[in-house]
């Protein structure tokens, strides 16, 4: 009898404490891919659990239709691109959301072409044809890409192209380099066959581009009232991306479990490329990983001024606060 009402009373506790867990909405900015598998470890490993929280992840279809869905406060955390956010709250002054915590260091924003076409390096563009998706968020960028680099853009013609059609046009060799998402357009390239070593990937941040990529975005409104909830979140986003930065295989398992359709081969090396080139930089290394450089990101505004004509000064306070940070940001080594 002992024994049983021993066995009752953990019983009893324990559904006390999974009761007490705060309850978390949290959107992505795209679908289930290599990159979104950080988060779902994040789960997997107890992190959410151990910071008291029961997270539930939804599917996103990009980063502009991303924000509206925190302003509003349909969601009160999501993953979404910074640049759009400059945009959003420009046009929206006051609307209650902003950065929290930088996991983009360096944006995927890449002008993706063919060696056997001609293209290695920026300047290879003057004379080439680019395919470019008029909404893609890259294109969006190129005019401040062109400048850093210099480039005659009335020597590159450009062609309008739809997402779908974009890499097997580059395949095909009917454009010579097209404007993506580095760990997109290299991914699809490599599964419409054409050999690794003939893709170049001019990641735009490595060739002038000072913009910062995707961070964790909040309800303003919300953060104020849940900020130990909040903290916790972003300490247990972290140890996810550390966790999947250690075993890349173990985290495209994680999001398998949600996305069974997944090439698992495929989204594995997704998720490596967006580690080594976006997320673990040697700044994040050095620096830790969630804050931003003050200088580069007054930089990085004046660079979005090159192809945006901001309504209103701006702010970079408006954008991202480190407050809900440790000092330092989180080590990843």
């Amino acid at each position: 009898m002992f024994h049983r009402h021993v066995a009752a009373a953990s019983l009893v506790l324990t559904a006390g404490l999974a009761q007490a867990q705060t309850e978390v909405p949290f959107t992505l900015d795209w679908k289930f891919e290599g990159p979104a598998a950080p988060y779902f470890v994040a789960i997997d490993n107890g992190h959410f659990a151990d910071a008291g929280l029961e997270v539930e992840i939804a599917a996103g279809d990009g980063s502009v239709n991303t924000i509206p869905k925190i302003a509003t406060g349909a969601f009160p955390i999501g993953f979404g691109d910074i640049n759009s956010v400059i945009k959003f709250l420009d046009q929206n002054p006051g609307a209650p959301v902003t950065a929290v915590m930088m996991i983009y260091d360096k944006p995927a924003f890449a002008i993706v072409g063919r060696r056997s076409l001609g293209i290695e390096e920026p300047k290879d563009l003057e004379g080439s044809v680019l395919g470019a998706p008029p909404p893609d968020g890259a294109w969006a960028q190129f005019p401040a890409f062109a400048s850093a680099n210099d480039l005659d853009v009335s020597a590159i013609t450009v062609e309008p192209v739809g997402f779908p059609t974009r890499e097997p046009m580059l395949a095909e060799g009917n454009v010579d380099a097209v404007t993506g998402f580095s760990f997109s357009s290299v991914l699809n390239l490599k599964r419409l066959g054409v050999p690794e070593d003939d893709i170049s990937n001019i990641l735009m941040a490595d060739y002038g581009l000072d913009l910062y990529g995707n961070a964790i975005l909040v309800n303003t409104d919300w953060a104020a009232d849940n900020a130990e909830t909040l903290e916790a979140f972003l300490g247990a986003v972290a140890k996810g991306w550390v966790d999947a930065a250690a075993d890349p295989a173990a985290a495209i398992e994680s999001l398998a479990e949600r996305n069974p359709a997944i090439d698992l081969e495929l989204e594995t090396e997704r998720l490596q490329m967006s580690l080594d080139q976006n997320v673990m930089t040697d700044w994040v290394k050095a620096n830790g990983m969630g804050d931003i450089d003050d200088a580069r990101m007054e930089r990085s505004l004046a660079q979005i001024g090159e192809t945006y004509e901001y309504q209103n000064e701006p702010d970079a306070a408006l954008y991202f606060t480190d407050a809900y940070l440790p000092e330092g940001g989180f080590a990843v080594e």
